[in-house]
């Protein structure tokens, strides 16, 4: 993956990376306002990202230390009204000590690298309209915005019949 100056490294995360993720996980959501998230996080997450057949890909920020300091978190989506899959980025996040160092910009360089690598042509995401200073993050990197609203809509268990 990418590679930033003074040995910031982008790269792939592993298993042993899981407890440091599943805390960037739970700071990400604190600073979005966001419900807390169930506390088996890790033991869902795992299989998902590790499995043989994933298609989740999680890029972490690795400082000049070895200190994972963010991460960024994409799937394979479809664009039915363009016909096309695209990149979704689902979660960009940085530790507040390492925002202002060149990580963000690192970390979306190794999601275009992913894209890239995939064969897909464009990487597609969103952030809360409060958020400030990721919209103009994304703006210097020549991002362009797209208003909407995102709706989620709980859906009970069927009961399961043999």
């Amino acid at each position: 993956m990418a590679v930033m100056e003074h040995t910031t490294v982008i790269r792939r995360a592993r298993v042993g990376d899981l407890p440091r993720l599943v805390e960037l996980v739970h700071e990400h959501v604190a600073y979005e306002r966001s419900a807390p998230r169930p506390p088996d996080l890790a033991e869902r997450l795992g299989p998902q990202l590790f499995a043989e057949d994933a298609r989740l890909w999680v890029l972490l920020a690795e400082t000049p230390d070895g200190t994972v300091a963010g991460y960024a978190a994409c799937s394979a989506e479809f664009a039915f009204w363009d016909a096309r899959h695209y990149l979704h980025m689902d979660c960009l996040y940085l530790a507040e000590e390492a925002r202002g160092h060149g990580l963000g910009a690192a970390l979306m360089e190794g999601v275009r690298d992913l894209a890239r690598a995939l064969g897909l042509d464009q990487v597609q995401w969103q952030t809360p309209d409060w958020n400030e200073g990721a919209i103009r993050f994304y703006d210097r990197l020549g991002a362009t915005g797209r208003p909407k609203l995102r709706y989620a809509l709980t859906v009970e268990a069927a009961p399961f019949t043999p």
